[in-house]
């Protein structure tokens, strides 16, 4: 019988960021405490650009802008936010979505299958992404739950489960 499978992925719906930040510019333009103090969030390239005339202001489109990401099933895990930065008369933050696991992070991973996981089951690093094998169907999702149920720094999906 052929071993069973499944991938570890970190991947983000790009069209869903894009959403959560067309609803929260939305939002901000409607907003009457935004109204005149030139709060914005936008694309900046692969980045996103938030600006506001207020340090306060600027960290409330985050909160905004996480709260609609998070509607839309996007983890927060996958947001890499940087501090309000001052510039000229404006405060602003970069924020950029995080996808992909690292190798170092992939490793981690595996190691947890191996010491925690059921017997017999196989965790290799393919690239961004791990695959886990085992001949049994029981104990891959088993392996599901056991990394369900860890608190990883970065958000994990499973995909090709076959």
């Amino acid at each position: 019988m052929a071993d069973s499978s499944f991938d570890i992925v970190s991947k983000v719906e790009r069209q869903e960021v894009d959403n959560a930040l067309n609803q929260a510019a939305k939002e901000i333009s409607q907003r009457y405490d935004f109204k005149g103090t030139g709060a914005s969030i936008s694309w900046s390239g692969e980045k996103i650009l938030m600006e506001a005339n207020g340090e306060e202001r600027v960290k409330a489109i985050l909160d905004i802008f996480q709260s609609k990401l998070i509607k839309r099933g996007i983890s927060l895990k996958s947001l890499d936010a940087g501090e309000p930065q001052l510039s000229g008369k404006e405060y602003k933050i970069f924020a950029s979505i995080e996808e992909g696991i690292s190798q170092e992070n992939a490793k981690k991973v595996a190691k947890t299958i191996r010491d925690e996981g059921p017997k017999g089951v196989k965790a290799q690093v393919q690239g961004d992404e791990l695959r886990v094998s085992s001949k049994s169907r029981d104990d891959l999702q088993a392996v599901q739950a056991l990394l369900k149920g860890k608190d990883f720094e970065f958000a994990i999906q499973f995909v090709n489960y076959r």
